[in-house]
């Protein structure tokens, strides 16, 4: 295995670019851990909190899927510290394995990843306005951070983490909030640019706003801005939140594929 990659792992990750977009992102960045075999394998690992993503083909076969497992195992990734993101069929091998002994596994989180070829302005309009964030947005930026990773319980980390992540944000310019009429910031988003795509993401709504479809606006502003810009934008769902997947269908984000995070 190989702890670098190149045009043949980004190949790979075009069969699947809905799903693995995000690790076409991160593993050309700083990793703790990447590992490839430029084939049938890839093992990417930021660093803690974010999870571990694993890439195989369809239909990977078993001794893939073991060679997967044994590179967790000899990395310490087995621990129970740590998420995995994988397609379904490795999550139910990782689980299966896990309960040779290893600190057991299950699925956390169903994931569907959507495009949006064709945006549609949404039907019911939101009081307020759109609003991209700036300097003067900081601290409450660092504050829906933080908000909504502890309601998600994904990649939760230190204020002092936020608030450098907070910074970068309002530098990139892609960062939103929705400012009701007011004046309140009840809702924010992002995307994230890569290749020709725009990952929206860190999508939340102050619990006592909810349903008076700020989201659902603020979403398809963010995704407008990032269409006229020249990128496809492409979004990531908890399976199990209807209500706000049906709020993405609605302006036009299309299911893509499907993968999960266990640990």
């Amino acid at each position: 295995m190989d702890h670098f990659v190149d045009e043949r792992d980004y190949k790979l990750l075009e069969k699947d670019r809905y799903t693995f977009s995000v690790l076409a992102r991160v593993m050309g960045g700083e990793c703790t851990l990447l590992l490839t075999d430029h084939e049938k394998l890839i093992v990417c690992f930021s660093r803690e909190p974010h999870p571990v993503w694993i890439w195989t083909p369809d239909g990977a076969a078993e001794d893939v899927k073991e060679t997967a497992y044994a590179l967790a195992k000899e990395n310490g990734l087995l621990t129970g510290r740590h998420t995995f993101n994988l397609k379904y069929d490795l999550a139910a091998y990782f689980i299966g394995r896990s309960s040779e002994g290893e600190a057991a596994l299950a699925v956390k989180t169903n994931l569907f990843a959507y495009d949006c070829p064709n945006l549609k302005e949404p039907h019911r309009a939101a009081d307020g306005e759109f609003h991209r964030c700036t300097a003067a947005d900081l601290d409450e930026l660092v504050e829906l951070m933080e908000l909504f990773h502890a309601e998600t319980g994904v990649d939760q980390d230190s204020t002092e983490a936020y608030r450098r992540k907070a910074e970068d944000a309002v530098k990139s310019g892609n960062h939103f909030f929705w400012r009701n009429a007011a004046g309140r910031n009840v809702a924010v988003c992002c995307f994230r640019p890569s290749g020709n795509l725009a990952s929206v993401g860190l999508v939340y709504t102050r619990a006592a706003y909810r349903r008076r479809h700020y989201a659902e606006n603020l979403v398809y502003q963010a995704s407008k801005i990032a269409k006229d810009a020249g990128y496809l934008p492409i979004l990531y769902t908890d399976a199990d939140y209807v209500a706000s997947n049906a709020c993405y269908e609605k302006i036009g984000y299309v299911l893509r594929g499907k993968l999960c995070t266990i640990g």
